[in-house]
């Protein structure tokens, strides 16, 4: 089985990667010592620029394994695309400046607050993820997953991360927060990203290790 290293401390990353990574032979493992190694400033202004800087810091301390780096975040239409690529740190007064991610429950608080009066039908937003592979410094390539969708005016579900109780998936009726670890895999914008990533993987899995070598 070979294996994929995600540069996340975060579970509920590490799950959704698992779930669609399983059939294709994968192993996903957080980096090595992820908590203890400095971090990146997020400084991109799209989250491709983001992710392409995470993932070739931190594949620098995998020798020769690929590393996996996703920044992602919420689209908002009726807030001009804010949260966008502050979303892990709105709730800041200043979401650019701020240093360090904010409380889950706080950045949902602040844009149910800035949506507060905006009728249903206007509530359009998509999650947006880039995940960036890299090995030895290098990106290999970027995976980009869509996911639309309308924001409520309540959180709804006990499970997922960030803005996923707010989310509503009109596909499946459900929020994200409201799906298993295999169903979010399935719908997901992070689960799109990945599922791209594993097709690329797939076709150019002899390559890759022969760059590794």
């Amino acid at each position: 089985m070979s294996r994929i290293l995600i540069a996340t401390s975060n579970s509920g990353k590490l799950r959704d990667f698992a779930g669609a990574a399983k059939a294709h032979g994968i192993e996903i493992a957080a980096l090595p010592n992820f908590s203890t190694l400095p971090p990146v400033i997020e400084d991109g202004t799209t989250f491709e620029a983001n992710a392409r800087k995470k993932a070739e810091f931190y594949s620098r301390f995998a020798d020769a394994e690929i590393v996996l780096a996703d920044d992602s975040g919420l689209e908002v239409d009726a807030l001009g695309g804010a949260p966008g690529v502050h979303s892990a740190r709105y709730a800041a007064e200043k979401p650019a400046e701020a240093e360090n991610n904010t409380d889950d429950n706080a950045n949902n608080q602040r844009v149910l607050r800035e949506l507060q009066g905006v009728p249903p039908e206007k509530r359009t937003a998509r999650f947006v993820c880039v995940i960036a592979a890299a090995q030895d410094g290098r990106t290999l390539g970027t995976f980009r997953g869509v996911a639309e969708g309308i924001l409520l005016d309540r959180l709804q579900g006990s499970g997922g991360f960030g803005y996923d109780p707010m989310f509503f998936f009109p596909v499946i009726g459900k929020t994200f927060a409201e799906l298993s670890p295999e169903g979010k895999a399935q719908h997901s914008h992070r689960g799109a990203a990945f599922r791209n990533f594993l097709d690329w993987y797939d076709k150019n899995r002899q390559k890759i290790r022969t760059i590794g070598e």
